[in-house]
């Protein structure tokens, strides 16, 4: 069978499924794990137990991938995140299909994710500190930036530069989408731009990098903040390290791309754990909060004061 004839199989199986109803996702051992084995050091941790320490293992300290909603519970402070542009969704400009087609996929990374696109925006309050916040979720299509996700940045941005309000966008990507072409190459310069103009205004925007953050998010909005944060082990970069290895033929350190990696060439200022992620950004805030200007109170009962006279010289 050559490859044509295995993606012709496979497109007929997926149009045979396709007049069947949807079945929802059934818990699962996969899913309710009653334990779940860290990447990095390979400790078996009781899944409850990693949920309360916010997904880091407290064994190596390794940072797990989480969630947008997860995300807000954790930096927002409780009942204060109000969602914004929730409805907006990404149409078919290319009528772009594969092993399928771009709207079953999308219909399909929404079912697993729950989300309508790869990022949530919205404002809320950190530590009782209004801001306005970004949240993308790698579990959404790889986080991959496509119009909307363009669309939702530079709206929230605007916001913010309206509201005089401090923009925070975590970004945790794959990088652009193919599914839509230029189109998503398109949404690198207008997310610049409109963080630009938000700069220009004098707007504070901390951008925080997570596992993993990649490609044309990176080479955009993801490195354009005022203050870069990265979680620790978190890799971070435009291509991958293999491509890079084979087109400069030479082997890369080992914690090459990686928070500490970046932070010790000075690509971002600071690492900072998941649990004091939070705090770090009320004092960040509270820092460049603008002060209030004071105004001269002047009463109707006040006397000028008298000018004085020039002294004469005999």
């Amino acid at each position: 069978m050559d490859l044509k004839d295995w993606f012709d199989k496979r497109k007929k199986r997926r149009d045979d499924e396709k007049g069947k109803a949807p079945q929802p996702i059934e818990p699962s051992d996969d899913i309710c794990a009653l334990w779940t084995n860290c990447f990095q050091c390979r400790e078996l941790l009781y899944t409850r137990d990693l949920r309360v320490n916010l997904h880091v293992c407290p064994k190596c300290q390794y940072h797990f991938r989480i969630g947008a909603i997860e995300r807000i519970d954790q930096l927002a402070d409780e009942d204060t995140f109000e969602e914004s542009d929730a409805n907006l969704t990404s149409s078919d400009p290319l009528k772009f299909s594969d092993t399928d087609n771009y709207p079953n996929r999308q219909r399909e990374a929404s079912r697993k994710s729950g989300l309508t696109e790869a990022i949530v925006t919205g404002t809320c309050k950190i530590k009782t500190y209004d801001a306005a916040l970004g949240i993308m979720d790698f579990g959404h299509f790889g986080g991959s930036m496509g119009s909307v996700v363009g669309e939702k940045v530079t709206r929230i941005t605007e916001r913010a530069q309206r509201d005089k309000l401090p923009l925070i966008i975590v970004s945790s990507s794959g990088g652009a989408r193919m599914q839509e072409g230029i189109f998503s190459l398109m949404q690198l310069a207008k997310t610049s731009s409109a963080l630009k103009s938000f700069q220009d205004a004098g707007g504070l925007y901390i951008s925080i990098l997570a596992e993993p953050t990649f490609g044309g998010v990176t080479a955009s909005f993801a490195m354009l903040g005022d203050i870069i944060i990265a979680e620790p082990g978190a890799r971070i970069g435009f291509a991958g390290r293999r491509v890079i290895e084979q087109t400069i033929r030479q082997k890369l350190p080992a914690d090459f791309q990686t928070a500490e990696y970046l932070l010790k060439h000075g690509q971002v200022d600071m690492v900072v754990e998941r649990a004091k992620l939070a705090d770090q950004l009320a004092k960040l805030i509270a820092f460049h909060k603008l002060p209030e200007k004071k105004t001269a109170v002047t009463t109707p009962d006040a006397v000028p004061a008298r000018p004085k006279q020039p002294t004469k010289v005999s």
